[in-house]
């Protein structure tokens, strides 16, 4: 598992739990950590993307 797959599951569990809460402040806590964790997967996604794209201009100047 990568880890944006994994910055994803923890979003995901973060939701569950905003749900689950009865706390508005609670939930609160929950959505929030579950957009940092969305934000932190799609910075992960980004940098494999550029990493790939580094490595295959790299391959075409050999």
């Amino acid at each position: 598992m990568s880890n944006a797959e994994q910055y994803r599951a923890q979003a995901a569990a973060q939701r569950a739990l905003a749900e689950k809460s009865d706390l508005a402040n609670r939930r609160a806590m929950h959505e929030r950590s579950a957009i940092m964790w969305d934000e932190m997967a799609a910075s992960a996604e980004d940098t494999i993307e550029r990493a790939l794209v580094n490595a295959a201009s790299r391959a075409g100047k050999g």
